[in-house]
């Protein structure tokens, strides 16, 4: 299977996924940011157990990765990769790297969705 099919499969999977998690929060605790917030922590675990299980088993179907990590997680949350990718920064050694990452995307993040709704506000 080419890498760019199991990523449209599993992307495809995530959402739904996600859709179907963060319903079922919804349904327990009520409309909030718990849905979210389930998701985002859900995913993170998810993505550092594949990730985790695939350094262990380098020998493992780079297409079954990439589909995994990729697709389902993320379809399911980027948050997860956000995540994953500040840990490996810390691992490495490169504190200031990762600090930055997470301040900087949080940061340029909230500013983006702010302008999108101004522009969004504006325009409808």
């Amino acid at each position: 299977m080419p890498l760019w099919l199991a990523v449209a499969l599993g992307g495809a999977g995530g959402a739904v996924a996600r859709y179907a998690v963060a319903r079922a929060v919804v349904a327990a605790l009520g409309p909030s940011a718990w849905a979210t917030l389930f998701v985002n922590v859900s995913g993170s675990l998810l993505l550092g157990l594949v990730a985790g299980a695939s350094e262990l088993h380098p020998q493992s179907s780079p297409v079954w990765r990439t589909g995994v990590t990729v697709g389902v997680l993320g379809g399911y949350t980027t948050f997860s990769t956000y995540m994953y990718e500040s840990a490996r920064l810390l691992e490495t050694g490169s504190a200031w790297w990762a600090g930055a990452n997470l301040l900087g995307s949080l940061a340029l993040g909230l500013a983006a969705m702010f302008a999108g709704l101004a522009l969004g506000r504006t325009l409808a």
